[in-house]
C-alpha cells in the first residue's frame, strides 16, 4: 500500500534527514517507526501524505506515484493525527469530527451521521460529548476525537506522529489498547511514528528502527527484539529486550506442561475410576467421563492459548502455585504453563 523507492530527502543547508530510503508496508499493516530525536522518523511520515517532498527518489501510495497526486486532494485521502491533536476549538465535536466529510463534499446531515458513528467507535457517545468543545474534553479524550476525525472520511491510510504522546502513561496504555481494537476492526494501513520503544514493540506488526536518516533494522517486533541486526539496534532496543519480548511472544502448545494428575476431577456423574467405591479419578479418556482441571486451592483462572507471555507470566506470579491452566478456544484444557515454559517459549522465538 505505501512504498518507498531510493528516497532521499536533503535540506539546502546541506542537512540530509532521510538517506535512500526503500521499504514497503502492506495494505492493512501497522508499522511503527522509532529512533531517536532527528533520526527522520517523522520526515519519512511527513512524505507520504507531501508536508514534505523528498529531494529523489519515489514515495507510491496504492501503486500511485504520489507526485503526480494533487497535494490537497492526497491529504484528504490520508488520515493524520499528531500529538496535539490539532483540532479546532471554535468548533464542537461533532463538527470537527465531521471535517474531512464536510471538504470532500457530503451533505451536512451525512457528515455528522459519519462523525457519530466514529465518535461511538472510539468509545464516546455523541449524545454526550458531540456538543462539547475541544477544551471541555480531558487529553485522552481529545485524542479519541483526533482519531475519530483522522478515520472519517474512511481512508485506506492513516499517519500517526507520537499519536499519544501528551497523556499520562495510565491513559496511554489504554488509548494503546483502544486502538489495536479498533485497528482489528477497520484494518487501515498505519505508519505509526513513536521515540518510545515500548510502545513501538507493543503496537507494531513490524517496526523500523532508525539510525541517523536510515532504518537499521525492519522486521516484526519478536524478531528485533530477539536477534537485534546491529550493536546500534541491540543498544537502542535495551539489555532488558528479553524482558520487553514476554509483550510480543503468545503462548503456544508447545511451551505447555500436562496437566498435573492432581488438578484433574472426574466430570460431574461421572463416577470415580475404576467403579464404585474407587479411591482414584478417571484420567482424559475414561468411558464414564472426562475430567476437568480444578487447580490446587487458590489456583489462577485459565487464560487462553496465544495470550502474551507478559500477561500469562503476570497471572502466573500472583500465586504461589507455579502453573497456571492454558485452555484452547473451545475452553478445553491443553496445559500448564510455569516458569520454565515461560523460558523456553522465549529461547525458542530467539530459535525462530
Amino acid at each position: 500500500m505505501i512504498r518507498f523507492e531510493h528516497v532521499t530527502k536533503r535540506y539546502d543547508d546541506g542537512t540530509t534527514a532521510v538517506d535512500d530510503l526503500s521499504f514497503e508496508v502492506a495494505e492493512g499493516e501497522l508499522v511503527t517507526l522509532v529512533g531517536p530525536s532527528g533520526c527522520g522518523k517523522t520526515t519519512t511520515m511527513m512524505m507520504v501524505n507531501r508536508l514534505v517532498e523528498p529531494t529523489s527518489g519515489r514515495v507510491l501510495v496504492d501503486g500511485r506515484d504520489i507526485a503526480d497526486v494533487d497535494p490537497v486532494a492526497l491529504r484528504r485521502k490520508i488520515g493524520y493525527v499528531i500529538q496535539q491533536v490539532g483540532l479546532f476549538p471554535h468548533r464542537t465535536v461533532l463538527d470537527n469530527t465531521a471535517t474531512v466529510p464536510s471538504l470532500l463534499g457530503w451533505k451536512k446531515a451525512a457528515a455528522r451521521a459519519r462523525a457519530a458513528e466514529l465518535l461511538e467507535l472510539v468509545g464516546l457517545d455523541p449524545a454526550v460529548h458531540g456538543s462539547r468543545y475541544p477544551a471541555q474534553l480531558s487529553g485522552g479524550q481529545r485524542q479519541r476525537v483526533g482519531v475519530a476525525r483522522a478515520l472519517a472520511a474512511d481512508p485506506p491510510v492513516l499517519l500517526m506522529d507520537e499519536p499519544f504522546g501528551a497523556v499520562d502513561p495510565v491513559v496511554r496504555e489504554r488509548l494503546q489498547n483502544e486502538f489495536l481494537a479498533l485497528q482489528a476492526t477497520v484494518r487501515k494501513t498505519v505508519l505509526l511514528v513513536t521515540h518510545d520503544i515500548e510502545e513501538a514493540v507493543r503496537m507494531g506488526d513490524r517496526m523500523a528502527v532508525y539510525g541517523q536518516g536510515r532504518i537499521e533494522q525492519f522486521d516484526t517486533p519478536a524478531t528485533v527484539l530477539g536477534s537485534p541486526a546491529t550493536p546500534y539496534v541491540a543498544d537502542f532496543v535495551g539489555s532488558d529486550r528479553g524482558l520487553k519480548r514476554l509483550a510480543v511472544t503468545p503462548v503456544t502448545e508447545a511451551d505447555l506442561d500436562p496437566v498435573p494428575a492432581e488438578d484433574l476431577v472426574p466430570a460431574e456423574g461421572s463416577g470415580p475410576a475404576g467403579g464404585p467405591g474407587s479411591a482414584g479419578g478417571p484420567g482424559p479418556d475414561h468411558p464414564s467421563g472426562p475430567a476437568h482441571p480444578s487447580g490446587p486451592a487458590g489456583a489462577p483462572a485459565p487464560v487462553p492459548l496465544g495470550t502474551s507471555l507478559k500477561d500469562a507470566l503476570a497471572v502466573l506470579l500472583q500465586h504461589d502455585t507455579g502453573r497456571l491452566l492454558v485452555t484452547g478456544a473451545d475452553g478445553r484444557p491443553l496445559g500448564v504453563l510455569t516458569p520454565a515454559g515461560v523460558h523456553r517459549a522465549l529461547r525458542r522465538a530467539t530459535t525462530g
